[in-house]
């Protein structure tokens, strides 16, 4: 059946709900070659996804994840998701990680999903491992460190089984230079289900479809930002690139929704806030124990420019769509101040302890 609904795809014709079911289930059959899943996932790439397919896979792909038992009292307040989708190929340092920290560091309660690198060096797994900071959590602990720590982090690969049987086909269309839908997918089928999201994608074409997936599974406050970057070499001619995060430089695409509110578009400007910008270079990383001592370093005041300022203003963001401040704007100094004060480096600190 996988089969047949490449051909589908390859000759342009969308997928219905329960042909996406049928694929999803051909796609964690373990019978099934990888070439086979590889092919259907290339399939769908260059065909293009629709709202309706990319609400359908996540919603599929959810009822296949463990579930933390999150109690009916946390699910009545802010519990955010902050997350780049990665694809970006731009190897910046850890942004929504150290988001998640600061964001917690205000008292709201951040559910991180993630995974180690795919087209990075280091992945939110991978950065949270080298800090020190627990990255298997069971459900019950997950649990149990939101309640207390106001952060738990789910470890995607735990929370769901049944994708070890689509990693292989993954890694082939990886190797021959295609993105899939399970590139952008992640933040959407968080377990922890949170209420809100802010999510960054590198093409932002993305912007709106996935909002509007996002809102279609049950978020009620939501952002899908792709930023921006125009880098200039005096030996090489200008290039802009995409990020899956807030850019420093340059305006940044944003979908975003409230409640049940339709989806409004607009474009960010980061020339408002008072960011410094040399070049991209200023933003790259390194390994997973490079990006944890930049993020160290950045929350106990050491390191200053384009790094910390694009790490404020992302948070900012995610302050704002988790309701802690009434714009951006605020979230800008708010952020700041939750680097300045330390309580940024206190929450990390915390986290790390809890993990021994």
């Amino acid at each position: 059946m996988l089969r047949e609904l490449t051909k589908k795809l390859k000759e342009k014709g969308d997928l219905a709900y329960q042909e996406v079911e049928i694929a999803i289930e051909g796609l964690i059959d373990e019978k099934i070659s990888p070439e086979i899943k590889a092919d259907f996932l290339i399939a769908l790439n260059q065909k293009g996804e629709t709202v309706d397919e990319i609400e359908a896979f996540a919603k599929k792909l959810k009822s296949y994840s463990i579930a933390p038992p999150i109690s009916d009292e946390l699910r009545n307040k802010p519990i955010i998701d902050v997350c780049g989708t990665g694809g970006d190929k731009l190897g910046t340092i850890n942004i929504s990680s150290a988001v998640a920290i600061i964001v917690a560091s205000a008292g709201v309660y951040v559910v991180k999903h993630g995974n180690r690198a795919a087209t990075s060096k280091s992945g939110s797994a991978d950065v949270f491992e080298a800090l020190g900071i627990k990255i298997i959590l069971s459900p019950e602990e997950a649990a149990k460190w939101l309640k207390n720590y106001n952060f738990a982090f789910l470890f995607a690969p735990y929370y769901h089984p049944a994708f070890k049987h689509i990693a292989p086909a993954r890694k082939i269309c990886g190797n021959l230079g295609y993105l899939t839908i399970f590139n952008f997918l992640g933040p959407l089928f968080n377990p922890a289900n949170p209420n809100c999201q802010i999510i960054g994608v590198p093409n932002p074409n993305l912007c709106e479809p996935m909002a509007r997936a996002l809102q279609r599974l049950g978020v009620l406050r939501g952002m899908v930002v792709c930023g921006r970057i125009t880098d200039k070499h005096e030996r090489s001619p200008e290039q802009v690139h995409h990020l899956d995060e807030i850019s420093i430089n340059g305006n940044t695409v944003v979908a975003e929704f409230y409640q049940e509110k339709g989806i409004i578009c607009s474009e960010l400007d980061s020339t408002i806030f008072p960011v410094t910008f040399n070049s991209i270079d200023e933003l790259r990383g390194g390994d997973s124990a490079t990006n944890a001592g930049i993020m160290t370093e950045i929350f106990q005041g050491k390191i200053k420019g384009g790094k910390r300022d694009i790490i404020q203003l992302n948070a900012a963001a995610a302050l704002f769509v988790a309701g802690v401040v009434r714009s951006i704007t605020d979230g800008w100094e708010l952020a700041g101040e939750l680097i300045d004060s330390g309580a940024a480096h206190k929450k990390m600190q915390e986290l790390i302890k809890a993990s021994k």
